[in-house]
C-alpha cells in the first residue's frame, strides 16, 4: 500500500480477495496503517474506496508501482503481468483518521 500523487491510499490486490469484495459491496472502508516497528504507532483511516480492474486498472497500477518502488525496467512487461495476474487497484479517498495508537501493551498487563 502507498499514497498516490492525489493523496489517496492505493492497494494492489486480486478480485477474489476479501478486501476487494468488501470494497465493491460497501465502499465506505477503514484501513489500519501500521508502523514499521513491531509494537509501534498505528492509525485507523476512514474513506471511500473504488476498485479498478481490467484495462481500467493497468495505468493506475503503473502509478502505484512508481510510488511504491520507483521505475520498472520494462513497463510493457509489467503491464502485461498485471493483466495476466488479473490485478485490481483499490483507491481510498481519505475522509478522516484516528486515533493514533502508541502500540505496545498497557503497563498494568506487562508489570503485573
Amino acid at each position: 500500500m502507498g499514497l498516490d500523487v492525489q493523496g489517496r491510499i492505493v492497494i494492489a490486490s486480486y478480485p477474489q480477495r476479501a478486501k476487494t469484495i468488501n470494497a465493491r459491496r460497501q465502499p465506505e472502508v477503514s484501513v489500519c496503517v501500521l508502523s514499521d516497528d513491531f509494537g509501534g504507532e498505528w492509525a485507523q483511516i476512514y474513506g471511500a474506496a473504488e476498485v479498478l480492474d481490467g484495462q481500467d486498472a493497468v495505468e493506475p497500477l503503473v502509478d502505484y508501482f512508481r510510488v511504491i518502488s520507483g521505475e520498472h525496467p520494462d513497463w510493457n512487461e509489467y503491464r502485461q503481468a498485471m493483466i495476466d495476474q488479473d490485478k485490481v487497484l483499490i483507491r481510498v479517498v481519505i475522509e478522516s483518521w484516528g486515533p493514533v495508537s502508541r502500540g505496545g501493551f498497557p503497563a498494568h498487563l506487562v508489570d503485573g
